[in-house]
């Protein structure tokens, strides 16, 4: 799978997001529970089929452009509020960066990690041993280091916000049962991870809204960043749903690059952490 991700990673970003809109739209036509899951959710968030159309084609985008990101050049990349992240790393604080499944969630840490240094990024692990390489080998990079959603990967994550440096995470990740809570998601209970709070509350480091925005005929990228609006709770299941409205706020920033088709409301699985 690897050199078919490294053959694909030298087409031109246009042609690939040109293939990808097709596949988005193949996937929503041909997959009964995919199509009804994305309406569904929109329809939660208040959005008609017609406001977020855009959002099957961007959904088959976001597959298409990543052996380009994980493998081939550096897509050009704009900021929209970098001197945020200048203003706290002058402060000497960790940051940690909220991204939900909006836009290319990939490019975000990459453009951390090329502009300002070291950023630790949190990833599930697949569940087959060829996909779980070849997602691990391909996040880390100069700069970045990925790490899985282990008790040594959250070790981590704390060591690098206690040195000043930047750790990123989705939060809207649905979360095994036992490392989340209930709270709401555009008016419907979704169960919510808690570690961007416990982070935040354990180093002192700032939490940061960011997305990157997908721009279009294969122009690149602008990364967002939007900053955390009053003080965390301690709570969990307070600072969980303040995580949940920050995350609310962004998609709607972006809704037609929110992937509506994620199982954002799916029971959380059984398992044992590490």
């Amino acid at each position: 799978m690897k050199p078919l991700f490294q053959l694909f990673s030298r087409w031109p970003l246009p042609l690939l997001h040109f293939a990808g809109a097709g596949l988005g739209w193949l996937t929503f036509v041909c997959s009964p529970t995919y199509r009804r899951r994305f309406l569904d959710n929109a329809r939660q968030a208040g959005y008609g089929f017609a406001q977020v159309r855009r959002a099957v084609a961007e959904a088959g985008k976001l597959l298409a452009e990543t052996p380009r990101l994980w493998f081939g050049a550096p897509a050009p990349i704009h900021w929209d509020g970098a001197e945020r992240i200048e203003a706290l790393r002058a402060q000497g604080r960790g940051i940690v960066f909220l991204t939900p499944h909006l836009g290319c969630f990939e490019v975000t840490a990459q453009a951390y990690a090329a502009r300002f240094g070291r950023i630790t990024v949190l990833y599930r692990p697949a569940r087959k041993a060829w996909l779980r390489e070849l997602v691990a080998n391909s996040r880390t990079r100069d700069n970045m280091q990925a790490v899985p959603t282990t008790l040594a990967g959250v070790r981590q994550m704390l060591r690098a916000l206690r040195a000043g440096e930047a750790v990123g995470l989705l939060p809207d990740q649905v979360p095994p049962r036992g490392l989340g809570v209930w709270a709401p998601f555009f008016g419907r209970d979704a169960y919510t991870m808690t570690l961007p709070a416990r982070l935040a509350q354990q180093t002192g480091a700032a939490l940061l809204l960011a997305w990157g925005e997908r721009l279009p005929r294969g122009r690149g990228y602008v990364v967002h960043l939007q900053p955390w609006e009053g003080a965390l709770a301690e709570d969990p299941v307070q600072a969980a749903a303040q995580v949940n409205a920050a995350m609310e706020r962004l998609v709607r920033a972006g809704a037609q690059q929110y992937l509506w088709g994620y199982a954002r409301y799916k029971q959380p699985r059984t398992e044992a952490p590490a």
